[in-house]
C-alpha cells in the first residue's frame, strides 16, 4: 500500500491503496473496485473508460464516507 488513507475499515483502506503490477491505471485493472477523487468516493465501472458510480457509504462496513 503506497498511499496513507484515513479509512473507515481495513477493507476500504486496502481497496483505496490498491496497486496492480500489471496495470498502471486503476480503471484498467479488473481487480480494482474503489476510486477516490478529491471530493467523493466511487465504485469503478469496468467499461473500458474511467467511469465510476459515486457512493456515500462504505460498501463493506456501511460507514458514511
Amino acid at each position: 500500500m503506497s498511499k496513507n488513507y484515513n479509512s473507515c475499515c481495513e477493507i476500504m483502506a486496502m481497496q483505496l491503496a490498491w496497486k496492480c503490477d500489471d496495470h498502471s491505471n486503476v480503471f484498467e485493472c479488473p481487480d480494482a473496485l474503489i476510486t477516490k477523487s478529491r471530493d467523493e468516493y466511487g465504485l469503478i465501472v469496468h467499461d473500458g473508460g474511467s467511469s465510476y458510480v459515486a457512493i456515500s457509504h462504505c460498501p463493506w462496513c456501511g460507514t458514511k464516507l
